[in-house]
């Protein structure tokens, strides 16, 4: 893919005409305001990355196997990397099978591809704080949102407040991060705790792990939103991609002030 400068000095210099030249402009999307690719199911916002940092995230639920692999392919072109989130394995075993470099992260249900090998470019680390075991696939999505954004990250799992001790163990590695992401189902109280032992922004995740009164993650989603702790900002339930692009941004822009 050539850029519309490269096209344009190509024009300048006689090796391109002007009709090519609008071709390739159509074809790759290019041209005044933002850019988008009609692939007609989906609008790719090719230019996301130069406004945000960070390309287009595929949300694959919903989508079927050909339309994650066709937009996948698109934003190949346009971009060094790609992710796809919320991807189940039958989905994912036909997209790796299809394009070349793609892997697929089983635990987080998410399929990556990087043009290099993916770096860690960004000072210090995220501590992903996970409760239990069975929130894994979300603090995993969250976990690896963020090294995909460039940061470093440690994982500390299995740490909830029904053995409270295991969280202690850690306390220094978590008190050493940039940002801190908690995954947390059943009534979500780890948020609280950690809250008041670091002074470092905390995102937490409520999972819609639990039994029938946690109500798919509502109790554990209003106990984070009603912590007493200070410094902690909430999101969606299950919603580790967010929790992890926001950590990825809180350590990207502290490492550019370090």
């Amino acid at each position: 893919m050539m850029d519309l400068e490269k096209i344009l000095k190509l024009v300048q210099a006689g090796d391109l005409d002007v009709e090519e030249a609008k071709k390739q402009i159509i074809k790759d999307g290019i041209g005044e305001g933002p850019a988008n690719l009609d692939l007609g199911f989906a609008q790719l916002d090719i230019e996301r990355e130069k406004r945000t940092g960070f390309p287009e995230v595929i949300f694959g639920e919903g989508k079927t196997a050909e339309q994650i692999e066709a937009i996948f392919r698109r934003l190949m072109e346009h971009t060094d990397r790609v992710l796809a989130t919320r991807v189940d394995a039958a989905k994912a075993a036909h997209v790796v099978a299809a394009v070349e470099g793609v892997t697929y992260h089983e635990t987080a249900r998410s399929l990556t591809w990087f043009k290099r090998p993916m770096l860690k470019v960004h000072d210090g680390y995220i501590a992903v704080v996970c409760a239990g075991t069975s929130d894994l696939p979300v603090a995993e999505e969250a976990a690896l949102t963020a090294e995909c954004l460039g940061s470093h990250v440690e994982r500390v799992f299995d740490v909830g407040v029904a053995g409270i001790h295991r969280l202690f163990r850690r306390l220094d590695l978590i008190r050493g991060a940039n940002a801190i992401v908690i995954v947390a189902g059943m009534e979500g109280a780890l948020a609280s705790v950690v809250g008041g032992l670091v002074a470092k922004p905390i995102v937490a995740v409520p999972t819609s792990i639990g039994y029938g009164a946690n109500l798919a993650g509502i109790a554990a989603l209003l106990s984070m939103l009603n912590s007493c702790s200070p410094g902690i900002s909430v999101v969606n339930i299950d919603n580790g991609f967010g929790a992890g692009y926001y950590a990825g941004l809180i350590n990207k822009n502290m490492s550019k002030r370090a």
